[in-house]
């Protein structure tokens, strides 16, 4: 994405606003879905836009990589390059936001899986795990 706009995301944000990084998002999302041939890890905002859920699900195989409100802010609360997260109160921002898009997430996914606190290696495997269960990855 920042490819692409030619900045940082927080700084578009700043500069444009959330509808124009939506639009921006949502044209990369329909770009990169037409090869089903790789990873596309998305904002957690991007399946807000009904387009982008359609794009997702119908294009490709999507993991919801499921955390908590809880978890999201003890990993998160020392970032300062999230737009939506530079407010008084990060962690209710994270619980509104969690309401909005969880159901989202759960419309758009074909598997999920919940996050905890595993290793990225351990995290991969479960996740190349649902997709050989699936059919959808090459058996080891």
């Amino acid at each position: 994405m920042e490819a692409r706009l030619g900045c940082p995301i927080r700084q578009y944000f700043e500069r444009e606003g959330e509808d124009s990084f939506r639009d921006a998002e949502a044209a990369v999302i329909d770009d990169l879905t037409q090869d089903p041939a790789g990873v596309l890890s998305t904002g957690g905002g991007a399946v807000l836009r009904p387009a982008n859920r359609q794009h997702l699900r119908q294009r490709g195989h999507v993991v919801y990589l499921k955390s908590s409100p809880d978890e999201l802010f003890r990993r998160l609360r020392h970032d300062r390059n999230r737009p939506l997260l530079q407010v008084a109160d990060p962690l209710a921002r994270l619980r509104d936001l969690y309401a909005i898009r969880d159901p989202l997430y759960r419309e758009t996914a074909h598997f999920i899986i919940e996050t905890g606190r595993p290793s990225v290696a351990t995290l991969v495997n479960m996740i190349v795990m649902q997709l050989e269960l699936a059919g959808v990855w090459p058996q080891r």
